[in-house]
């Protein structure tokens, strides 16, 4: 039997729409042995998702996505455990202090919607659906509940995009902290959808100290995934591949559905190596 892994997904502990015991079912549903919770900038997902792996037969493979910046672009890097380092009271420290700005962040924004655009959403109910972490998913969904006549899309790119009064910065880490930080407690660190990066060479890229690419992702054509795949040979690291699952359609925001994509094979055989997992 062919085992089949997808190692990038997101559960509402950041900005996905399911909880972690929710995104597993499916998984199971859907044929996946391996998996990986990858959330961005928490690892508030992975306990549930590991205990009703084991319940369900799947491996749970604890991840996360952290966002930094280089070349002015946003740079997405995604870390995977092989044991609990994750739980390390430093890097826990400092992802907290992520999360809290994502909080204030998200109470300006509701905030700026008022006084820019005369949006008027109840803060307090958003966090609290949210599970206490809010990101811009978060609030177009709120927008959209409350009634406004306006498409998600629009919403993304002209009331709460980058370029809209109303949109407040993230806290910027750089590309080169990220992925110190993730080696400081010895995380594989994987290069995260490159197709997505409109600024900056992947090539470019390689000369920081990344283990792998996702060179297998649910938005590449089969000729980008060859491209990605050739690129990891090229400087010598893994490959893995996501659906980047959000529990929301692909249609509503770009993101895959569970299992659209799958590692298998060697890839997944080096990965899981990588990472000092043995697979079942």
């Amino acid at each position: 039997m062919t085992l089949k892994a997808d190692l990038h997904m997101h559960t509402h502990a950041s900005d996905g729409k399911l909880t972690s015991i929710e995104i597993v079912n499916k998984c199971k549903t859907k044929g996946l042995d391996i998996i990986s919770i990858t959330d961005h900038d928490t690892t508030a997902g992975i306990e549930e998702a590991l205990t009703h792996g084991l319940e369900l037969g799947i491996t749970v493979v604890p991840g996360i996505e952290l966002s930094t910046t280089y070349n002015g672009e946003s740079i997405h890097v995604l870390g995977y455990f092989g044991d609990d380092s994750y739980k390390n009271k430093t890097f826990s420290k400092i992802l907290k202090e992520m999360t809290d700005f994502r909080i204030n962040r998200g109470k300006k924004i509701v905030e700026n919607l008022d006084k820019h655009f005369n949006i008027e959403l109840d803060y307090d109910d958003i966090l609290r659906k949210a599970k206490g972490v809010i990101a811009r998913p978060h609030i177009a969904k709120a927008i959209v509940d409350k009634g406004y006549d306006y498409s998600w899309e629009y919403i993304f790119k002209n009331i709460i995009g980058e370029n809209s009064p109303a949109y407040v910065p993230k806290k910027n880490l750089s590309l080169e902290d990220g992925i110190n930080l993730l080696k400081s407690v010895n995380a594989l660190v994987v290069l995260a959808h490159p197709i997505l990066y409109k600024k900056t060479n992947i090539e470019e890229l390689m000369k920081y100290d990344f283990d792998g690419i996702e060179a297998i992702y649910h938005m590449n054509t089969p000729e980008q995934n060859e491209y990605y795949k050739s690129i990891a040979k090229k400087y010598k690291k893994i490959i893995t591949a996501g659906s980047d699952f959000h529990g929301i359609e692909k249609k509503d925001n770009g993101h895959g559905s569970i299992g659209c994509v799958s590692l298998t094979g060697e890839y997944l055989s080096v990965f899981m190596d990588s990472i000092n997992l043995k697979l079942k």
